[in-house]
């Protein structure tokens, strides 16, 4: 009798194709050893830190959620739209609209040649290879991102995911460094943030959908004001642990 490989709880097999075997690309992609360059980059945290905003798990919570609801979004519904086949040349260019500091233009465009490589090494893509001969400088990372969950063979909702995992993950993760920050509770912070993730995530996925017919003005444009001020602070820093 023949069976139904995608009935509920059927196993495919992991070298298979299908929805099974793409979602765990996901894994890879949000993994904070893949090497594209997020350990150099505090998401902020190293400024909050000296500023006295983030001083133990209570305060990295509140400072996480907030760039969560801000740039998070706004990074997640750019990156759900690549995924979701836009033009990454016009989503590029939404995104540094998006990004009013001058220094973390040049952090996301720095971050984004380095994606790059490492997604095209891992995901190889004709998509990608094009946005690297358009941008030999670096695109914006959240639109390599999507291009890469995209090369990869997931859903632009995966990509939100990541994207808004990768907000408050890098913050988390500095602030062990900076504050000697029992890592325990740098990972609680981070659990704690899951619903407000969910979210996001849904959120952008939803936006990026919609852009698909009504454009990219209902992309999220969700600004942090405080962030981009001190990460013009940060870049004039002459000694920091980050680059941003």
């Amino acid at each position: 009798m023949d069976t139904d490989t995608c009935a509920p709880g059927a196993v495919e097999p992991p070298d298979g194709p299908g929805p099974y075997a793409a979602r765990a690309a996901l894994l890879v992609l949000a993994d904070g050893r893949f090497p594209a360059g997020g350990h150099a980059h505090s998401g902020g945290a190293e400024a909050a830190v000296k500023a006295g905003r983030i001083r133990d798990a209570a305060t990295l919570e509140a400072f996480c959620r907030g760039r969560l609801h801000t740039t998070g979004l706004t990074a997640a519904g750019l990156a759900a739209a690549a995924t979701a086949g836009l033009d990454p040349l016009d989503l590029a260019d939404a995104a540094d609209a998006r990004t009013p500091s001058p220094a973390l233009r040049a952090a996301a465009r720095r971050l984004g040649r380095q994606l790059t490589r490492a997604a095209r090494a891992a995901w190889p893509s004709p998509e990608l290879d094009a946005l690297a001969a358009a941008r030999p400088r670096g695109a914006h990372q959240t639109v390599v991102l999507g291009l890469a969950a995209r090369a990869a063979g997931l859903a632009p909702l995966d990509a939100a995911y990541a994207a808004g995992y990768e907000a408050v993950s890098g913050p988390a993760t500095a602030a062990v460094r900076l504050l000697s920050l029992d890592p325990f509770d740098a990972t609680a912070v981070l659990a704690g943030l899951t619903p407000a993730l969910d979210r996001v995530a849904h959120e952008a996925a939803e936006a990026a959908r919609r852009a698909a017919f009504e454009g990219l003005d209902v992309l999220p444009a969700v600004s942090a004001p405080l962030l981009d001020i001190a990460a013009e602070q940060h870049a004039a820093w002459p000694v920091r642990l980050f680059a941003s």
